[in-house]
């Protein structure tokens, strides 16, 4: 059995799972007030699996109850590339490799993006190159999307972008870099800063978000004198 964003799961069927988890039975109520009565249902032997992105959020009874925790990290070219020919191959798409090695260095670690940007070549391939997919055309292609050599997006480079320009790379704080740049807290904190930390964009510190100096070569900012973080 397995439970994708897990973290969300209600909690009154989070202690359904309970007794799932550790004895193979399930407790159902039926009826109502002082009739009610349980009914035990034993389960046969299985797996579950719960996968998220916020471990933090689950109660610590649910994630105690797990034998094996594992943390899974972000794919590298090689792998990505893989499952881009393997996706082209699936979806009936000629792809050059050299394509699909580009393709895969600017997904961001992720193959949900390496497939969505595969798809998106291929409506541009339909029109410019009879449906196959070549490097100068990935290119072409991703730039037509704003996603420029290091995967950074449109909304990633805004982000920089207002913690260098209105806030002197900072630190600023997550509530007032949100309303900065018109974007949900939580869609920031977990849409968009792991990628940034990961590429060494952005640091996370006491008192606020802070732009490295990786940050301002990406986007050709000249730096301050005295960068932000040196005064923290």
């Amino acid at each position: 059995m397995f439970i994708d964003e897990i973290h969300r799961l209600n909690r009154v069927v989070e202690e359904v799972l309970y007794g799932a988890m550790e004895d193979f039975t399930l407790d159902i109520i039926i009826g109502e007030g002082p009739g009610a009565r349980t009914v035990k249902i034993d389960l046969p032997h299985f797996t579950l699996v719960g996968a998220t992105t916020r471990a933090g959020l689950l109660s610590s009874p649910l994630r105690e109850r797990f034998g094996i925790q594992f943390r899974l990290n972000f794919y590298d070219a090689e792998d990505l590339k893989t499952i881009i020919l393997r996706a082209a191959s699936l979806l009936g798409i000629e792809i050059v490799e050299e394509a699909s090695l580009e393709l895969a260095r600017r997904a961001r670690g992720t193959p949900r993006i390496a497939n969505r940007l595969l798809k998106r070549c291929r409506d541009f391939a339909d029109m410019e190159t009879s449906g196959v997919i070549t490097l100068p055309l990935v290119e072409k292609s991703l730039e037509r999307m704003r996603i420029d050599l290091e995967g950074l997006d449109q909304m990633d480079r805004h982000i920089l972008e207002t913690i260098i320009k209105k806030f002197g790379g900072g630190p600023v704080g997550l509530s007032t870099l949100s309303a900065a740049v018109s974007d949900e807290k939580d869609t920031i904190e977990d849409v968009y800063e792991p990628f940034l930390l990961l590429k060494g964009f952005l640091q996370r510190t006491p008192r606020g978000r802070v732009a490295t100096e990786r940050a301002y070569q990406h986007l050709e900012i000249s730096a301050p004198p005295q960068s932000q973080a040196d005064l923290l």
